[in-house]
């Protein structure tokens, strides 16, 4: 499991005074600021997070260290990191994303899917992306408990039984 989740990222510049437009991955939006300081992917940079106000699609917010627009728009599509172990304990039904990825997928057979390439989520429902094997190809699996019954992060696996179509 990873000991850093992805909580946010940034949109670029939200006005000319260094302002960010900040998108929250966070179950509850505005708690992202509370989980800092927050750091870009690689580490090379961290961030306080001040919310300023909400605005379309995510939050209006200060990062230490940006002070213009240039620096805000110079950080656009950064994502941002917290340590693991700022965040809240899941129950055990719900699961954070970087923990599904890289799972091997097998169906109720015991047959080999695939493995999770990514999560992704559109709106209605997240779908893992299965990356299936001997293929170039990817499928799109729902991620509800009728097409995943079963998620077992000890042994590094999930249980698919997915709608026909799938994986043909």
């Amino acid at each position: 499991m990873s000991d850093r989740i992805c909580v946010g990222m940034i949109g670029g510049a939200f006005g000319v005074h260094g302002e960010v437009r900040l998108k929250s991955f966070t179950a509850d939006p505005e708690a992202i600021a509370d989980y800092g300081p927050l750091e870009s992917e690689d580490g090379s940079q961290s961030f306080h997070v001040q919310l300023t106000r909400p605005v379309k699609q995510g939050f209006a917010a200060r990062l230490s260290g940006v002070r213009s627009k240039e620096d805000a728009d110079a950080l656009k599509s950064v994502r941002l990191y917290a340590p693991r172990e700022r965040l809240p304990q899941l129950p055990d039904d719900e699961f954070y994303h970087a923990d599904l990825i890289g799972l091997e997928v097998m169906d109720t057979g015991g047959v080999s899917l695939g493995h999770v390439k990514a999560v992704l989520n559109h709106g209605a429902t997240d779908l893992l992306e299965i990356a299936q094997p001997g293929s170039s190809q990817t499928a799109l699996l729902p991620f509800t408990r009728e097409a995943v019954p079963t998620v077992d992060l000890a042994a590094g696996r999930l249980i698919a039984d997915p709608p026909a179509g799938i994986f043909d």
